[in-house]
């Protein structure tokens, strides 16, 4: 089979581990074609070998040292080619620790800010205000509940991707090699922390009530989620990579000597491919469960503000504060909606239309069921985004949002002028009894 060229981003793997491994990948692709396409965990390849052909963990190894580093993901690479994830290891001891110390200043901030809140004399827009800086504090206090309870789906996710490599090389002859990858992901891990910081920068000079010491509870937060949209988009980019790639690869086979072998084992990769597009959102759905939440919420609650401050008073760096808040959350949600879009396309219409496009009169009847059942495998195992059940991620998803937003902000300020006109009514109904109180005295005398 031809090896694909240098501008398809992948390099020839002539001699790549030497003659030993060329009868064992000749007799594996057989095997592979032959085999069905489910993931099998009491399956143990070569250790050696998933540790060879890992380039994934390779390069988006700075994210998961990072994700250690903040105690968000405990999980650790126990062995070569396999993670694991274990509650009482010392990495998920170092985790509880960390977070234990930052509770400890986080709750000292949230009782601040609550008091705050509380304060008499305020008004209305001043606790919508308060609010928000309430919500962005609350992922700290779920990440044991939303991150440290999915460890081990999260470890079975990176074994996937693992064992997943080795395979391709195995069928194609090539190994992944994700080009500029590993520079991506340490400018994403740098700016992860430099966007926290800067927001919260910006909200302390921006907002009257919030203090230094205070921004230092929140750099951490923003930090993970950025962390968090930095994650599902290396993953996404990835996974589009690879379905590129083995498109292409895919009319190489057609055009091979014996079509109908390599058929399936592009079938059983395309399976395992779309299994850890599905695996990727139940890893980590009840961190981007509780994403896409605080995103809703701040952005119903700044939006509402930053409207009602400018009805009320005009312009002001007080708005400022408030649309970069809506603007951050909006762009994050649009990052992550808009790269499972992308991946989803690049697994599905894509891969359809080559296999509809292939003249069945011109190939035999092995290699005609074997277009099929790729078909039907498509059919079957859409490559979809799904945060295990609560929601399927795509653009759908921030049209279906915006939707929201509007909805509630429209609620809101009906509620805002309902209070308005009841005090209106409430003053005049004073006025009145006043101007009554006087014309009687008046009268009187």
């Amino acid at each position: 089979m031809n090896q694909p060229s240098k501008k398809n981003d992948q390099i020839q793997h002539t001699n790549y581990l030497g003659p030993e491994y060329a009868v064992y990948q000749r007799t594996n692709i057989v095997k592979i074609a032959a085999s069905p396409s489910v993931y099998n965990p009491d399956d143990q390849p070569d250790p050696d070998l998933l540790e060879q052909y890992d380039n994934f963990y390779q390069t988006t190894k700075s994210l998961l040292v990072l994700f250690q580093i903040m105690g968000v993901m405990p999980i650790e690479r126990s062995a070569k080619g396999k993670t694991t994830f274990r509650w009482l290891s010392s990495t998920s001891i170092y985790a509880y620790c960390i977070f234990a110390g930052e509770t400890i200043f986080v709750s000292m901030v949230f009782r601040e800010r609550l008091n705050l809140i509380l304060q008499p004399g305020k008004r209305f827009d001043e606790y919508i205000y308060g609010i928000i800086f309430l919500s962005i504090l609350i992922p700290h206090f779920m990440l044991p509940v939303a991150a440290w309870t999915n460890g081990a789906e999260v470890a079975k996710f990176k074994n996937m991707w693992t064992r997943f490599q080795l395979k391709y090389f195995q069928v194609t002859g090539t190994p992944i090699i994700f080009r500029n990858l590993s520079l991506i992901t340490y400018t994403l891990c740098i700016m992860s922390w430099v966007m926290g910081v800067a927001v919260m920068l910006a909200q302390f000079y921006l907002q009257t009530d919030m203090l230094l010491w205070h921004t230092f509870g929140y750099y951490h937060i923003l930090a993970m989620l950025n962390c968090l949209c930095s994650l599902w988009f290396i993953n996404c980019t990835a996974k589009g990579r690879v379905a590129v790639w083995m498109v292409q690869n895919l009319h190489k086979a057609l055009e091979s000597p014996d079509p109908a072998n390599l058929l399936g084992a592009y079938r059983d990769l395309w399976v395992d491919l779309s299994h850890m597009m599905q695996q990727l959102g139940k890893a980590y759905s009840g961190m981007y469960s509780m994403y896409c939440l605080l995103i809703l919420l701040t952005t119903i609650v700044a939006s509402y503000g930053s409207v009602t401050e400018i009805m009320d008073q005009g312009l002001s760096f007080k708005e400022a504060g408030l649309f970069i808040i809506a603007f951050y959350c909006m762009t994050l949600l649009y990052v992550i909606c808009n790269e499972a879009h992308h991946a989803s396309r690049k697994m599905g219409p894509q891969f359809r239309e080559t296999l509809l496009n292939v003249n069945l009169s011109a190939v035999d009847q092995r290699t005609r069921q074997e277009v099929n059942m790729f078909l039907t495998a498509i059919d079957k195992n859409p490559p979809t985004m799904n945060l295990n059940g609560y929601a399927n991620v795509n653009r759908k998803l921030i049209s279906s949002t915006v939707t929201s937003i509007v909805t509630y902000l429209v609620m809101l300020m009906q509620f805002r002028l309902t209070l308005m006109r009841n005090a209106q009514l409430a003053a005049r109904r004073a006025n009145a009894s006043l101007s009554s109180g006087n014309t009687t005295t008046t009268s009187q005398v």
